[in-house]
């Protein structure tokens, strides 16, 4: 039985400062882009996503963590040693903007609008936004790159 391509994430976890501020963040970001809560509790809430049929391995998963109390004033640096940003993929540019529209709609900081990046590819069209950290998240449609 196939696990999914060699190569392919399986999962990222984040840390937050306060996973009940983030929670609302996520879940509208991942629920759009077709995810399910598969754990929702005071320390974790991870969504999964998976094209295919279910077991067959070619999904991926990200949860959000409550960080450590010592922890809780680390700032989140984009520039320093670590996570520059997450980005998904979106099928097409309306994806983009329906994406756009629903954290527009949750009330997400947008840091971005839906516009074409040239400089990254000749088909690059993405929406930036971040989470209540920081965490800068962006979703891509790049039919020209990877």
């Amino acid at each position: 039985m196939s696990r999914g391509r060699t190569g392919a994430f399986h999962h990222v976890d984040l840390n937050v400062r306060d996973l009940a501020r983030s929670r609302p963040v996520y879940a509208a970001l991942l629920t759009a882009m077709g995810y399910r809560c598969a754990v929702d509790t005071a320390e974790e809430c991870r969504w999964d996503f998976a094209e295919s049929a279910p077991g067959a391995g070619d999904g991926a998963a990200l949860t959000i963590l409550q960080a450590r109390a010592a922890d809780r004033d680390h700032p989140h640096r984009r520039y320093a040693p670590g996570l520059h940003h997450l980005s998904w993929r979106a099928a097409s540019r309306a994806e983009v903007d329906r994406v756009h529209a629903a954290m527009v709609a949750a009330g997400i900081a947008i840091l971005h609008p839906p516009q074409d990046y040239p400089e990254y590819d000749g088909s690059y069209y993405a929406v930036f936004f971040e989470d209540p950290d920081g965490i800068k998240l962006e979703v891509a449609h790049t039919p020209d790159w990877i």
